[in-house]
């Protein structure tokens, strides 16, 4: 029988692998070289950081992290050392979209404009900001991409450069991975230098690393006034954020963006399976069994007198409040990692039902394209 050890806070994971493999659930700060002596596999959270000091001289042959980005593992000391190492690309993107969605509904509303009158400049658009720029589209605003890579092989006509995002964009949106070295490096992408460049009054929106954004540099230009605003998720030194950039940033949460509960039961199938089949057990498609409820939650929406714009806010807002994230994040930010592990329940579009009351087609059909079922 193999030897797992897994991170306590990964979630669904209790049960599903113990009949086929002893399993130790730890927190993931305590997960430490002795702890690993032994151990044929060790799933994970972005708070293990798996390098060299920590893997070199134990018997795993196996890591699975239940998380898109994959910054905290040296794959090159597992590539070198025949250790398989595998995420879940986009497992949770679908809840960014969630997130990204409140964000956008939530400054428009206070600011007074309207999504459909903005440009939306999306930095990375992966199977995160595809889910975003489909989003963007759905709610008619205009929307300019920036992903290298990805220019690189289909060619520069659908892309723009940073610099033309920076300067063109009213929202600026960042969903790439951390890189720290090589062509594509992402630390500290978002800097001074590009910080003067932004249009006057823009927001920005880092629900990437926080290690994307330079953290002095945001302070500094926040200061300045040149922005409209910052939304931040995801802070340099987490959970050691900064206490200023809190204060200044106009919406700020604990690292939550990708923490609905489909998001998560979807990250978690991905590493069971994956783990399954490198060890050959005989689990297959496994996916949690407690996640979706026995009904879709239904809930009904009046459209009389209200923008297409209004309609979409109230069907958002009532899957997700970024307002009580918002509010008990900054009531106690040394919670941090306690705010992530404690997370309440938040489904996705998807798993709602909308009763729309005199609705039109054209507001039906936006938010059929965002996931939600209408009933009409």
């Amino acid at each position: 029988m193999i030897k797992i050890i897994a991170d306590d806070k990964i979630p669904f994971l209790k049960g599903a692998l113990e009949p086929f493999a002893d399993v130790v659930y730890l927190p993931g700060k305590e997960i430490s070289k002795e702890v690993l002596k032994g151990a044929d596999a060790l799933l994970i959270r972005t708070r293990t950081k798996c390098t060299e000091n920590l893997l070199k001289g134990t018997t795993v042959r196996f890591i699975g992290t239940a998380t898109i980005g994959f910054d905290h593992i040296d794959t090159g000391f597992c590539d070198n050392n025949n250790i398989e190492w595998t995420n879940a690309p986009g497992c949770n993107s679908s809840s960014v979209q969630q997130y990204i969605a409140a964000t956008l509904l939530k400054i428009a509303h206070e600011s007074g404009f309207k999504l459909s009158d903005k440009t939306i400049g999306i930095i990375g658009v992966g199977k995160v900001g595809s889910k975003v720029e489909k989003l963007a589209r759905a709610l008619g605003m205009k929307v300019l991409l920036n992903d290298p890579p990805r220019a690189r092989v289909e060619g520069e006509a659908n892309f723009h450069s940073l610099a033309t995002i920076l300067f063109q964009s009213d929202i600026i949106t960042v969903h790439v991975p951390l890189n720290v070295v090589g062509e594509d490096c992402t630390y500290h992408l978002m800097n001074e230098k590009y910080f003067k460049k932004i249009n006057k009054g823009a927001f920005l929106i880092n629900s990437s690393r926080g290690e994307v954004t330079d953290t002095t540099a945001l302070k500094k230009a926040l200061a300045s006034g040149k922005f409209g605003g910052a939304i931040i998720d995801v802070w340099e030194n987490e959970p050691d954020i900064d206490l200023n950039l809190l204060k200044k940033v106009s919406i700020a949460t604990p690292h939550i963006a990708g923490y609905s509960t489909d998001g998560k039961a979807n990250g978690t199938s991905m590493v069971v399976n994956s783990l399954c089949k490198h060890f050959n057990l005989p689990v297959k498609d496994w996916y949690p069994e407690n996640v979706s409820p026995p009904t879709i939650p239904e809930f009904t929406i009046d459209a009389k007198g209200k923008s297409d714009e209004d309609i979409i806010r109230e069907a958002v807002f009532h899957t997700y409040d970024i307002n009580a994230d918002d509010s008990k994040f900054r009531s106690s930010p040394s919670d941090f990692e306690k705010q992530r592990g404690d997370y309440p329940l938040r489904r996705e579009f998807t798993s709602y039902r909308i009763n729309l009351i005199n609705g039109t087609g054209a507001v039906r059909k936006i938010l059929e394209e965002l996931g939600f079922k209408v009933i009409v």
